[in-house]
């Protein structure tokens, strides 16, 4: 066989592209894809009318519309969206950022869709559950070790939740003390996850947010003017979604001590610190993982991901409930707990994702975390260093300091040299079969791009996904209406913003925006 040179970089990508109806449109009337047996007449007389037996409230009074398809035209429609679809397992990954997008092994979802998990049921006695509450009790173990909390939950269904729990928590506390209506006030950062001011604000409290100083660092003395006697906690990520890690974090979480407040530590972006620091040694008092996110457990577009929340031993008597206790011999639940914040989310928590989490951590070990923390920093400022030879690309705050595992970059430079925004090179990037996040808003970083390269992707991967994106910021110095066109190989869209603006085509589902349309 004549061997090929190997093709320039970028890849040749083409997605494919159907015209493909929602499921409700490809209905037919009377299409089956299951015929299920009629009831055998013994088992009938047997049981009886068993619609009969519930009470009016929980009876239907019509069939629910459900689309009627036969098993091929099923198939063929979720084959097809499937391929319209980027993630993980097709794709160069690492633009998802802040998300921490990376492989999740298979031998884990191996783990949780065996029938010894998937048909657990959570109101099964507890003597018949005793292996996953064993796995449930030696993940808490595990992250009290990572974050040298005494206790952790792992009732939260996501990081949100987490932080609304953590939140939940802060408010007993300062209750139990008389102090609760004083104690009104959460101060987080800008570059903080949105989540802990939005939470801390669902929950009834002031949010007071600090900004960067001069070297783009959380400021510390305007947090110093804001504390203050009504100060109920700081809420804070470290490293930020910018990739800067605060040095200074001891001192911020003295000072809200010093005026009676907690400390609470968002580490959804705790990947590359595994091993080397811990929330409890920086004298934080709750803190919270995404076991979707550090954990290798799947982000689920959202949910259902997973939470875990740790407390210092001051806070675990307002933990959620029930725990999971050992005694030496048997695990069980406990849910006697009176000064407990209550459930925050029905049953145990996720326990797929629990599984996967603890099969992902026992895999690695100690050693094998930091490694993870290692790579993924490794990775990131490799990345950083690529980035920043493209024309136009620039690193806000913190000038000629490294980021932890990601960066949030700025194309500031290339729009005002082209025209071209961001969002039009995000779309662009899709025609290589790849993409990234801007940032949250509002774009504190104007004209953002948020890369987290994990420690999943090899060197050749970071090659190839600066290929594409130099590309593409070559293409808007030289060709600008082929990113202003764009896409041109894929399924993905340009946005169109109007409907967002009008409350009349606002729709969840398909159903409800035929009809706010009809």
């Amino acid at each position: 066989m004549k061997a090929v040179a190997p093709k320039p970089m970028p890849r040749r990508f083409h997605q494919a592209s159907w015209d493909e109806p929602v499921i409700f449109e490809l209905s037919q009337p009377g299409a089956r894809g299951v015929l299920v047996p009629e009831v055998e007449a013994g088992i009938a007389a047997e049981v009886g009318d068993v619609a009969a037996k519930l009470p009016d409230s929980l009876r239907r009074k019509a069939a629910p519309a459900l689309p009627e398809l036969s098993q091929i035209h099923v198939l063929r429609h979720y084959a097809r969206l499937s391929q319209e679809n980027l993630g993980v397992d097709l794709n160069i990954d690492i633009g998802q950022g802040t998300c921490t997008m990376k492989y999740s092994p298979k031998v884990n979802d191996q783990l949780a869709r065996s029938p010894k998990m998937a048909d657990l049921h959570p109101l099964q006695d507890e003597s018949t559950v005793q292996g996953i509450l064993e796995v449930m009790w030696q993940l808490e173990q595990c992250l009290k070790e990572i974050s040298g909390m005494a206790r952790v939950s792992l009732q939260p269904g996501a990081g949100s939740a987490a932080i609304y729990a953590n939140v939940a928590m802060v408010r007993a506390y300062h209750e139990s003390r008389g102090e609760g209506k004083q104690r009104d006030e959460v101060i987080t950062t800008i570059f903080s996850h949105p989540s802990n001011a939005a939470c801390a604000k669902v929950a009834g409290y002031k949010v007071i947010t600090i900004y960067p100083d001069a070297d783009g660092y959380p400021d510390l003395e305007a947090f110093k003017a804001a504390v203050s006697e009504r100060t109920a906690a700081l809420f804070i990520t470290n490293p930020e979604d910018t990739g800067i890690f605060n040095y200074r974090i001891q001192e911020f979480v003295n000072a809200v001590h010093a005026v009676g407040g907690l400390a609470v530590y968002d580490q959804a972006n705790a990947n590359g610190i595994l091993g080397i620091t811990r929330a409890r040694d920086a004298g934080f008092d709750l803190c919270h993982f995404n076991l979707h996110k550090t954990f290798s457990t799947p982000h689920g577009c959202g949910g259902p991901a997973a939470g875990a929340s740790g407390v210092s031993p001051a806070l675990v008597p307002f933990l959620p409930k029930p725990t999971v206790e050992f005694d030496g011999t048997r695990y069980s639940l406990k849910g006697d707990l009176p000064q407990s914040v209550g459930k925050i989310r029905p049953w145990y928590g996720v326990v797929q994702n629990i599984l996967k989490a603890y099969s992902w951590i026992m895999s690695l070990g100690a050693d094998g975390l930091r490694e993870v923390a290692e790579i993924a920093v490794l990775n990131n400022n490799y990345l950083l260093k690529k980035v920043l030879e493209i024309r136009g690309a620039s690193m806000p705050y913190a000038k000629g300091k490294r980021r932890i595992e990601q960066v949030r970059y700025s194309w500031e430079q290339l729009t005002e040299e082209t025209g071209i925004h961001s969002e039009e090179m995000e779309i662009r990037m899709v025609d290589f079969g790849m993409h990234y996040w801007t940032s949250h808003h509002p774009y504190v970083v104007p004209e953002p791009m948020t890369l987290e390269p994990t420690e999943s992707y090899s060197q050749a991967d970071l090659d190839e996904y600066v290929a594409a994106l130099r590309q593409v910021a070559n293409e808007a110095y030289t060709e600008p209406d082929t990113i202003r066109t764009a896409p041109h190989n894929s399924t993905v869209h340009q946005t169109n913003h109007e409907p967002f603006d009008n409350p009349d085509e606002w729709a969840v589902t398909w159903r409800a925006y035929k009809k706010k349309t009809a």
